[in-house]
């Protein structure tokens, strides 16, 4: 993780450093010392599934498209964050991203940046199958898969949708294409799909794939998250600790979001990303766009900066620069999840970003 030591701690639930003078540095620092180096850029809010933890069954007002960014003012902005603002990693979103037009075309745009960044695409694999080879040929670095279940029944249950085999042909074909590692997104709901812990990471295990369980966030857009149902990473570790030997992962974490284990002493590993009861924010090193170009400085925040207005008022980059900096400067120092008074972000997750 890149750092700055301003000369006070990151704690997450605390809001000091915020009214400190913001030094002059290029990159995307927060008062906390932290800067952000990773990228996560939705490219659109419609999704073609209906997970349950998600969305409702009927969807979602879709943001209409003249709100959206398009191509061109999309790829300005992430020009902007790798040549003035120091990301080296996107992390291409959505919504489903396989949904927005050009895709292929605007993957082989961003590893065409200088310094080129490290890219990867959060999907949930429907017509991965076909479009794997080709997003692989256009310069996609790897691949993150949600799936919660390999029971066809389950996964209908959770998605609203029957379309289990399409994902898994796709993430075959992104292994085979070199999309490697592919990673693999879970969460785990009580009385669902928590039973099948252990299944699904030896499913992960031989099929050469890294799993990654997510504890649930409140971001659905019913608001309808609640502590009580969600499955904890202890409860997880438990679950898993029961079929397998897990010890822990002799790399250090860094930024990264999982928490890592190795299994039966490896080369296999499990990763937990414990948002909610392990929290990783004096870590974390995102910064995120969303389709219709706001900027984000948290996952969970209220708070954003409109780009799209600067973009077509004719700023100049030295101008959206300083925006998105001053952004990033007013980070808070956790997500405060754990802190009365919380409030869930008016967005959805699905309108974020992952």
């Amino acid at each position: 993780m890149t750092s700055v030591d301003l000369g006070f701690p990151r704690v997450p639930g605390t809001r000091e450093g915020s009214n400190t003078p913001r030094p002059d540095h290029p990159g995307l620092l927060d008062s906390f010392g932290r800067v952000a180096t990773d990228l996560r850029v939705s490219l659109t809010d419609r999704c073609n599934l209906r997970c349950t933890y998600c969305m409702p069954a009927e969807g979602l007002n879709w943001m209409p498209d003249e709100q959206k960014l398009d191509h061109i003012e999309l790829m300005r902005l992430m020009r902007i964050a790798v040549e003035q603002l120091g990301v080296t990693d996107i992390r291409l979103t959505g919504g489903e991203p396989m949904l927005r037009p050009g895709l292929e075309d605007m993957v082989a745009e961003i590893v065409g940046l200088e310094p080129k960044p490290r890219l990867s695409m959060t999907t949930n694999g429907i017509g991965l199958a076909k479009r794997a080879p080709k997003l692989a040929a256009a310069g996609l670095d790897r691949i993150n898969v949600s799936l919660d279940t390999i029971n066809p029944e389950t996964f209908k249950a959770i998605t609203r949708r029957d379309k289990l085999s399409h994902v898994l042909d796709g993430m075959a074909a992104a292994r085979d294409a070199g999309l490697s590692p592919v990673k693999v997104n879970a969460v785990l709901m009580r009385g669902i799909n928590d039973h099948e812990a252990a299944s699904l990471l030896q499913f992960c295990l031989d099929e050469g794939y890294h799993l990654r369980f997510i504890e649930q966030m409140p971001l659905d857009a019913q608001h309808g998250w609640n502590r009580g149902d969600m499955i904890t990473a202890a409860e997880i570790l438990g679950m898993l600790e029961a079929e397998f030997s897990l010890s822990p992962f002799p790399a250090k974490r860094g930024g990264a979001p999982a928490e890592r284990w190795l299994v039966d002493g490896g080369p296999g590993d499990v990763g937990i990303i414990a948002s909610v009861t392990r929290p990783f924010c004096a870590a974390c090193e995102r910064t995120r766009l969303t389709a219709d170009g706001a900027v984000r400085s948290c996952l969970f925040s209220n708070d954003e900066t409109d780009l799209r207005a600067l973009v077509r008022a004719g700023a100049d980059d030295h101008a959206i620069a300083d925006a998105w900096r001053t952004t990033m400067w007013g980070k808070l120092a956790g997500h405060e999840i754990n802190e009365a008074g919380f409030a869930q972000p008016i967005r959805p997750m699905s309108a974020i970003g992952g």
